[in-house]
């Protein structure tokens, strides 16, 4: 699932390109909003909100999340498409960019008014310009029984991290994933890292944790499960975890490095 520097990736090309604009088309291919026409209508705003995004158009907000397939695609008129036709949840036109989001694992479009409701439940956003390092800490240790791996990744407690982050800060802090929150004696060294980590990554296309770009050498134990520690050589170990059976995700450790 991309994380939150992805999207706000995503949000500042769609930004630049639309920014000001006024829809030319409006097509959004989601039956509950199918009827919907902002054709005619300003877009003022692109921005990110932890792994949301929100598109401000007129008196309206386009609010999407990527979810697991989930792209959003700028192309010059009379471009080919890269993906097909028929994944398309939204085309939006403007005199000079279409931009279409496919397989969009959210999409709804609702009144400005009624935008901040919808991720009122969002922790800190970790990239946002509201971000409140105190608060994402209260946040986490609210529930010190939690796993450790599943208290970073509740959107929640801080908005924006995702499995690589969450695994490999783990890692980077020495910290077995299933260690409950209580047991980390430097939650707030812990939350700087994130930032830390996520804002390094924010303007890159290749999410590095270990400072070397190279193919197969940017993360320390995310995907790399039965390898070598980088660190010690032991054997990575993999398993799963969440906050419930509907929500485990893969995560990895060295049973070396991290207790």
């Amino acid at each position: 699932m991309p994380e939150g520097d992805t999207v706000y990736r995503t949000a500042q090309n769609l930004d630049q390109a639309l920014h000001g604009a006024r829809l030319t088309r409006c097509d959004v291919r989601v039956p509950a909003f199918a009827t919907v026409d902002l054709t005619g209508q300003t877009v003022h705003e692109v921005l990110s909100r932890g792994k949301h995004l929100l598109m401000r158009v007129g008196e309206a907000s386009i609010h999407s999340h990527l979810k697991m397939e989930g792209s959003w695609h700028l192309y010059r008129h009379g471009s080919a498409w890269r993906r097909p036709a028929f994944q398309a949840r939204i085309v939006l036109e403007t005199a000079e960019w279409v931009a279409v989001g496919f397989e969009l694992g959210l999409l709804e479009v609702v009144p400005l008014t009624q935008e901040a409701a919808l991720l009122d439940y969002l922790g800190p956003d970790l990239l946002g310009p509201d971000w409140d390092a105190a608060e994402a800490v209260r946040r986490l240790e609210s529930r010190p029984e939690r796993p450790l791996a599943v208290a970073l990744a509740d959107q929640g407690n801080l908005a924006g991290l995702g499995n690589v982050y969450v695994t490999e800060l783990c890692f980077l802090r020495g910290l077995l994933p299933t260690r409950p929150v209580a047991e980390v004696t430097d939650v707030p060294g812990l939350v700087a890292l994130a930032r830390r980590l996520i804002l390094a990554n924010r303007d890159r296309t290749e999410r590095i944790t270990t400072g070397n770009a190279r193919r197969g050498m940017r993360t320390w134990v995310y995907g790399r499960s039965g390898q070598p520690c980088r660190r010690c050589g032991s054997r990575i170990e993999r398993g799963l975890l969440g906050r419930s059976e509907l929500e485990l995700r893969v995560t990895a450790w060295c049973p070396r490095c991290q207790t």
